[in-house]
């Protein structure tokens, strides 16, 4: 199977469970499949409970031989994911990848991460200090960038949003029309 089969394949079947697993993958643009716009709910009984988290995905084009390059686009105070670029900390993204894994479980691993972090490993040297030495200061400031960054506010666009879908737009070009005009608003 050619990698844009591969990718397309691995789309469909990231979007069959989404509300149960709690991650999406979808492409930036229908052309191409090579950059994708991923999300991860905020696991429950962690401090990123109740947020969700934009994802950069690209896909190289040695894929699956070569990891996705995987970035948070929501800021995220994390031991292992730099509050500065979104960079990630993950062996699987990295040199334990592999190419029976796929995009589903590179973004099924960093959910897991959001509920268990290395943080003698980090990507965020002041955040992991932080975690090791004052676990309240940092629960909380976790918390605050959960709820400052990835809440879903209500803008009263909902209900357009679900007109544009029953008119027939296509949900995924619906979803990043009012993903741009958020990002416009701020």
């Amino acid at each position: 199977m050619a990698p844009g089969g591969r990718v397309r394949k691995e789309l469909e079947e990231c979007q069959k469970d989404s509300e149960l697993s709690g991650v999406t993958a979808v492409p930036v643009t229908a052309a191409s499949v090579s950059d994708l716009r991923g999300t991860i709910q905020g696991p429950p009984g962690t401090p990123y409970e109740g947020g969700v988290f934009d994802l950069e995905i690209v896909i190289p084009p040695k894929y699956p031989f070569e990891p996705p390059q995987v970035r948070f686009i929501t800021k995220i105070w994390h031991p292992n994911i730099s509050s500065q670029t979104g960079a990630i900390c993950l062996d699987i993204l990295k040199d334990q990848w592999s190419p029976a894994l796929t995009i589903k479980t590179a973004l099924l691993s960093i959910q897991a991460l959001l509920s268990a972090a290395e943080p003698t490993d980090p990507q965020d040297a002041e955040v992991a200090k932080m975690y090791l030495h004052d676990q309240e200061q940092f629960l909380n400031t976790a918390r605050f960038w959960t709820e400052s960054y990835a809440k879903q506010t209500d803008t009263g666009s909902d209900a357009a949003i679900s007109r544009l879908i029953d008119m027939g737009f296509p949900a995924v070009r619906v979803s990043l029309i009012s993903d741009c005009c958020a990002t416009l608003l701020w």
